[in-house]
């Protein structure tokens, strides 16, 4: 039993309703298939688990975002669709590691809180460095794209939190307002006049 098979058991529970945080080991063993005693060849406990779960959601969304940004040919306003679609299809996917990453943020142990701080300011980072990009590409100046990123980053997992309660018939509104938003926050970090 590999430490992917025991984060695939562990995914297996979690979802829109059902933080990790909640899972006791004896669950996670029971749906791998596997005594609690070998759980521990693998982790240390369960917070370990939930370190290990919230870094595989963060990487495996900031590909798939990555991805998306990738293959929009057009303009500013086309990559923040298709970054914004690719997060809302992520949030419906069966693997649920999104619900993770939006869970674990809210609830849970500070560990949980660090890792998933952590993934955000990774996806932050990641995104200042597209919005200046972008910027000198469209020979446009940029007010504190870090500040930018952050308030890009925050808005569309906060609005990740709500959609995952909502039902997927609400994904099309969801993205076009999201998308919105996000163009307002970019136009604004373009626009506004340097403090004086």
């Amino acid at each position: 039993m590999s430490r992917d098979d025991i984060l695939a058991a562990a995914l297996k529970l979690v979802g829109p309703h059902r933080s990790v945080s909640t899972l006791s080991l004896r669950e996670v063993a029971r749906e791998a298939g596997i005594a609690p005693n070998s759980f521990y060849r693998q982790f240390r406990d369960m917070d370990e688990l939930a370190v290990a779960l919230i870094d595989l959601a963060g990487r495996s969304l900031r590909q798939i975002i990555g991805e998306a940004r990738q293959r929009v040919a057009g303009g500013k306003l086309s990559v923040i669709r298709s970054s914004v679609e690719a997060f809302m299809e992520q949030l419906r996917a069966d693997d649920k590691l999104l619900h993770v990453l939006l869970r674990e943020g809210t609830v849970g142990s500070d560990a949980f809180k660090q890792a998933v701080d952590r993934e955000l300011e990774f996806f932050e980072e990641e995104l200042r460095l597209d919005l200046i990009r972008l910027a000198r590409l469209d020979h446009a100046t940029l007010h504190q794209p870090a500040l930018a990123a952050k308030a890009i980053t925050r808005l569309v997992f906060a609005v990740g939190g709500t959609a995952m309660d909502l039902p997927p018939e609400k994904d099309p509104e969801l993205v076009d307002q999201l998308t919105t938003m996000v163009r307002m926050i970019v136009t604004g970090a373009r626009t506004l006049p340097p403090e004086q």
